[in-house]
C-alpha cells in the first residue's frame, strides 16, 4: 500500500511538472496534452512493470526521485523539486532562518563521524563554547560518532527554544565534554561586515539575497552615513550568488528615485510578466559608489549590479559576473512539496539581458554552449554609455583575477591544514587583531614540517597532462628517438612538497591566517584579514577618491567630430 501511495505521488507530481503553465495555441495545445497523457501512461505502465518484475526489490520513492531530478537537470540547474522532508532548505534560502544551534559542521570520511567546522558568532553553539574541530559524538542519546552530515544536522535541527545535549570530543582533551544547549531561530546575517575606509569611504559586504538582506543594506548605509559621515561607498557583492529577487530592487531603491525601473520578467505565461520599479524613498541619490562583482556574483548581485550600471549610478569594478539572467518562482505542490521552476528571464533598464548558457538549444550530448561575444548586442545606459547583454555583467574597470594554485585548493579542503589550525589555536589563546594578524614564517615552516609528515598530497592537473603526453608520444613513436627534452619536462613536473610550498608561500600564508582569524574573529575576522591585500577594494578607493575620474566613467562618451571630405 505504502509503495502505491508513493507512486501515485510521484506519477502526480510528474503531471503537474508537464502540465503546470502552458499556453499554447489551440491545437498545439491539445496536440501537447495528447502527448503528456500518452507519456505519462507509458511511464506509469513502466513503474508498474519495474517495480513487479525486476530481479531485486525497488525501493520506489529514491527511484523516482532520481528521475524526477533527472528531468529537472535537464532543464537548468536551477529548476528544484523539494518534498516535504526538505523544505527547511528552501526556508533557509528564502530567509536566512532555521531552528538550530547556529553552526556549520563538516563531515570527516565517507563512513561517517562529523566535527563541527564553523559555529557562528552569537548563537547558542559558539556562546554554549563549542569549537571548531570538536567531534560531535552524541545527541542526546543517540550515538552519532559515526553518523553522516545528514543525519547530525536532522538532530541539530528543531524548533526553538527546545534544549538539546551534546557529547564531544575535543582535539587534545582527554576526557569528552558535555554541554546542553537550548536551540534557537537561528538568523544569518547577510551584512558579514560594513565600516569606514580612508576616513571617508563606506564599505559594505553583503554575502547573500534574503528576505532581510534590502532591510541589513539600509540598516548599514543609514549608520554609515549618519554617524560616520561618509562620502562615498563601496558595496561588496562579490562571491554573492543572489537570491530574493524583491531584495534586490529593495537595494537598488536606497540610491535612485522611486518609482524606477530596475527590471522586468518575461516568460511563457503572458500574464505574469511583470516591471519591477523601486517603491520607497532613496536614502542618497547622488553620492558615489563602486559595486565590486567577480565570477562568482550571480542573479540578485547581477540585477543590483547592472542596475545601478545602467541607471549610471555606479562603477562596477571586478571581473565579468556569472551569467544568471533567470528568474523563479516556487509552485504548490501534492503532499507539502514545492517545486522552484525557472519562470523567465530578467531584463534590467537598458532592456539587455545577461544570461551566459544557452539552456534552450542545447548539444547532442546534453551540454549547453556560452552565448559568444560576437552574437551579444549594444545596449545603452541612461547617459548614452554602450554595454552588452550576455556573458554577465562586465564592470566599467576590470582587475585581473589572481589565479589560485591547485595546492590552495587542496589545502582548503584537507584535514591536514584544519587538523594543524586546530592544534595551533588550542596553543595561541588569543592573537592580535584580525587585520594586524599575520602568519609567521616559523608558523609556515612548522606546518610545511607537520604536511609531510600527514603525507598530505594533491592532485597535480600538469602532472596528469605530462602521463597523457607520455602515452600519446609513446603511440605516435616520438620516444623512439631523442627524448631528451620529455625527461627534463618531467624532472619539473616530479612532485616536491617543498619546492611547490616555496613557490606558492605567500598565497598559503594568506589562506592560514584567514583560516586562523576566523577561529577568533568568525566570519568577519576573516574578511577583514582578506580585505588587507585587495586588488580590486584598492582599485575602488582609488576612484572613489577621485570625483574626474568616477564622473568621467560615468558620462556619456564623446561623440567624435566628422572629418570634412576634402576630395
Amino acid at each position: 500500500m505504502y509503495k502505491l501511495i508513493q507512486r501515485k505521488r510521484v506519477i502526480g507530481l510528474l503531471a503537474l511538472l508537464l502540465l503546470t503553465g502552458t499556453v499554447l495555441p489551440v491545437q498545439a495545445q491539445k496536440d501537447n496534452r495528447f502527448e503528456v497523457s500518452k507519456n505519462l501512461d507509458i511511464f506509469n505502465a513502466l513503474v508498474k512493470e519495474v517495480e513487479m518484475f525486476y530481479v531485486d526489490s525497488v525501493d520506489v520513492e529514491k527511484t523516482l526521485r532520481r528521475g524526477i531530478d533527472a528531468m529537472l537537470n535537464g532543464l537548468d540547474p536551477y529548476t528544484e523539486y523539494y518534498p516535504e522532508q526538505e523544505m527547511e532548505g528552501l526556508k533557509l534560502i528564502t530567509t536566512g532562518e532555521y531552528g538550530g544551534i547556529g553552526s556549520i559542521i563538516r563531515q570527516r570520511d565517507k563512513d561517517g563521524g562529523v566535527v563541527i567546522a564553523e559555529p557562528f558568532d552569537g548563537m547558542p553553539a559558539a556562546l554554549a563554547g563549542l569549537k571548531t574541530g570538536d567531534h560531535i559524538l552524541a545527541i542526546d542519546t543517540v550515538d552519532v560518532s559515526k553518523a553522516t552530515n545528514d543525519r547530525v544536522s536532522e538532530l541539530l535541527k528543531g524548533v526553538p527554544n527546545t534544549k538539546i545535549k551534546l557529547t564531544i570530543q575535543r582535539p587534545g582533551e582527554k576526557k569528552a565534554l558535555k554541554f546542553e544547549i537550548v536551540r534557537k531561530q537561528v538568523i544569518v546575517d547577510q551584512v558579514t561586515y560594513y565600516g569606514v575606509r580612508n576616513d571617508s569611504i563606506g564599505y559594505i559586504y553583503l554575502k547573500g539575497f534574503t528576505d532581510k538582506s534590502g532591510q541589513e543594506v539600509r540598516d548599514a548605509f543609514l549608520d554609515l552615513k549618519k554617524n560616520h559621515a561618509i562620502k562615498s561607498l563601496v558595496l561588496d557583492l562579490r562571491d554573492n550568488g543572489g537570491g530574493v529577487l524583491e531584495s534586490a530592487v529593495q537595494i537598488v531603491g536606497l540610491f535612485v528615485p522611486k518609482g524606477s525601473e530596475v527590471l522586468s520578467t518575461k516568460g511563457k505565461v503572458k500574464q505574469w510578466d511583470r516591471t519591477y520599479r523601486t517603491s520607497s524613498e532613496p536614502i542618497d541619490t547622488v553620492m558615489p559608489i563602486a559595486v565590486l562583482i567577480n565570477g562568482n556574483s550571480a542573479s540578485a548581485s547581477e540585477i543590483v549590479s547592472g542596475a545601478l550600471q545602467d541607471l549610471d549610478r555606479a562603477v562596477l569594478i571586478g571581473q565579468r559576473s556569472f551569467g544568471k539572467g533567470l528568474v523563479q518562482s516556487t509552485r504548490d505542490l501534492p503532499y507539502d512539496g514545492k517545486l522552484k521552476v525557472t519562470m523567465g528571464k530578467y531584463y534590467i533598464p537598458s532592456g539587455r539581458c545577461i544570461q551566459q548558457l544557452d539552456y534552450t538549444h542545447r548539444k547532442a550530448d546534453g551540454s549547453v554552449d556560452v552565448i559568444p561575444d560576437s552574437l551579444t548586442s549594444v545596449f545603452y545606459t541612461s547617459h548614452g554609455r554602450p554595454v552588452r547583454d550576455g556573458g554577465g555583467v562586465r564592470p566599467e574597470f576590470e582587475i585581473k583575477e589572481k589565479r589560485i594554485p591547485t595546492i590552495i585548493y587542496y589545502l582548503a579542503t584537507d584535514w591536514t591544514l584544519f587538523d594543524f589550525i586546530t592544534d595551533w589555536v588550542q596553543k595561541h589563546k588569543t592573537i592580535s587583531p584580525a587585520e594586524e594578524f599575520t602568519f609567521t614564517d616559523e608558523d609556515f615552516e612548522a606546518f610545511k614540517q607537520y604536511a609531510k609528515e600527514k603525507n598530505f598530497t594533491y592532485d597535480r592537473q600538469s602532472e596528469k597532462a605530462l602521463k597523457n603526453l607520455k602515452e600519446i608520444a609513446g603511440f605516435e613513436g616520438y620516444l623512439e628517438g631523442d627524448s631528451t627534452a620529455l625527461q627534463a619536462l618531467e624532472a619539473k613536473l616530479t612532485p616536491d612538497l617543498d619546492r611547490d610550498f616555496e613557490r606558492n608561500k605567500d598565497e598559503i600564508k594568506k589562506l592560514m591566517a584567514a583560516e586562523i582569524v576566523k577561529r577568533y574573529y568568525y566570519q568577519k575576522g576573516e574578511l577583514l584579514q582578506n580585505l588587507k591585500d585587495d586588488d580590486v577594494l584598492d582599485k575602488a578607493l582609488e576612484v572613489l577618491s577621485n570625483r574626474e575620474l568616477y564622473d568621467k566613467t560615468l558620462s556619456a562618451p564623446e561623440k567624435q567630430e566628422e572629418t570634412p571630405d576634402t576630395k
